[in-house]
């Protein structure tokens, strides 16, 4: 199959590149001519593992190509997608749909013979509607049928994702634009991955319904995690217990800092918005926006608190920036209301990430990037973890409390486990687990011998 592909942002660079893959002829369109050039020559703009070889293989074998002019590649396509980006609008959160409409404008000019148009932005329940009424519009004549077709690929996972996805879903009533679809997503036929049809407007409406459903998982974990600290419980053995109930299951039941990312926050807002345009109030997703944003904002009250109730002229080590690892994704990303919390409280604050340093400084211009993790601790009063990056897995602990002013590690992933860190004398605060108190912390860093001195001058 021919296949255009409008927008190489995430969605839209990952999309192309794994249908070139299936032995598709794909060709991607963006009107950025610097990206379209640094494609051609090799360099992917976005950080996702795999995504260069893949890129590379593709464009050799001629089946992937890259190009700023749209006519070209859409009146030779059997299928267009359109995969730009849907912001929040400025002001009211609701989809900021100026790309779709401008692209749907753009092709309706270029078709030519029988084509599908497929938007595989995120976009609110009826935008196909209103895209199959420009392009009508446009060109009256044209010889279209406007499906959806939402994705659901995690960063970091994405490539993995569209070869051995879930479910595909694709929103079309129209027999001949299920044949298309049909052959298009033949190759997962191997893997068995459910193919379903539905409705335009129900495709439409899944997609935000599932966002919203795991920002919902995640925030509850979360609160529970408050609760769990103060009664003296570990979240995670609640997460598991539940998890193991196969009506819940054990995915995004990990307690943390908030959610982040380009999905979650923006998906969330756009549906209550949605919603109220209908006159229906979602109360459930509204208090998972009014959570999730209270809790980023807690997170330096939190390193706060752990260091005794004033950070101010203390040095903050931040380990991890994105919002999520595997990634150099900063949108949403918890680390920004949590540095930002820390510079009001008087700290300052280094930062070390794998990948993401370039992008963080762009939304973090007045803090200090490290070069590693030990350089980022080296002086330190606190060290606070926030992505759960694989190096930060198994960093050198003893190294680690050498090279800190006072060995304070707030973990906001739960990456350690208490008795360990406590056991090498660390001050350590974790998420929704049983708090070890300062003192008995200090105490364990002693000798034996100094113990029992202290213990006789008791």
């Amino acid at each position: 199959m021919r296949i255009a592909m409008i927008g190489t942002g995430y969605v839209g660079l990952v999309s192309g590149v794994c249908f070139a893959d299936f032995g598709h002829q794909v060709t991607c369109v963006d009107k950025d001519s610097d990206k379209i050039a640094a494609l051609c020559r090799g360099e992917i703009p976005i950080f996702e593992p795999g995504l260069d070889d893949l890129v590379a293989s593709n464009v050799r074998s001629g089946r992937l190509s890259f190009t700023k002019d749209l006519a070209a590649p859409v009146a030779e396509a059997d299928a267009v997608f359109i995969a730009v980006g849907t912001p929040s609008r400025r002001g009211d959160g609701h989809a900021d749909l100026t790309y779709v409409y401008a692209a749907a404008r753009e092709i309706a000019a270029a078709l030519s013979g029988f084509t599908v148009v497929v938007t595989k932005s995120t976009v609110p329940v009826g935008t196909g509607d209103e895209v199959e009424r420009l392009i009508h519009e446009t060109n009256p004549r044209a010889d279209v049928v406007v499906a959806s077709n939402p994705e659901f690929l995690r960063e970091g996972a994405a490539i993995r994702d569209f070869k051995y996805p879930d479910r595909v879903v694709v929103g079309t009533s129209d027999d001949r634009a299920r044949k298309v679809l049909g052959d298009i997503y033949r190759p997962l036929s191997l893997n068995k991955a459910p193919l379903m049809f539905t409705a335009r407007r129900t495709a439409e409406l899944i997609k935000y319904a599932a966002n919203a459903f795991l920002a919902t998982k995640i925030t509850f974990i979360n609160e529970m995690a408050d609760l769990a600290e103060k009664v003296g419980a570990d979240v995670q053995e609640v997460a598991r217990g539940i998890g193991l109930d196969n009506r819940i299951g054990p995915k995004f039941l990990h307690a943390g800092p908030g959610f982040g990312g380009s999905c979650f926050p923006k998906d969330t807002r756009a549906l209550v918005k949605i919603a109220l345009d209908h006159d229906v109030q979602l109360r459930i997703v509204e208090a998972v926006l009014a959570v999730n944003d209270n809790r980023k904002c807690a997170m330096a009250r939190k390193v706060s608190n752990t260091v005794g109730g004033s950070l101010r002229g203390k040095i903050v080590a931040v380990l991890g920036l994105t919002f999520k690892p595997d990634t150099d994704d900063m949108r949403e990303a918890p680390s920004i209301p949590l540095i930002t919390g820390l510079l009001d409280m008087g700290a300052r604050v280094r930062a070390h990430d794998p990948v993401a340093m370039e992008q963080a400084r762009k939304e973090l211009p007045d803090i200090e990037y490290c070069d590693d993790p030990y350089a980022c601790a080296r002086g330190a009063d606190a060290l606070v973890i926030v992505t759960e990056w694989a190096q930060f897995r198994a960093l050198d602990l003893a190294r680690l409390k050498r090279e800190m002013a006072r060995p304070v590690v707030v973990d906001l992933r739960n990456i350690y486990r208490p008795d360990e860190m406590a056991g090498l004398g660390f001050i350590y605060e974790s998420v929704g687990r049983r708090r070890t108190s300062q003192f008995n912390i200090v105490e364990s860093s002693r000798s034996p011998a100094e113990q029992k001195v202290k213990a006789r001058s008791k």
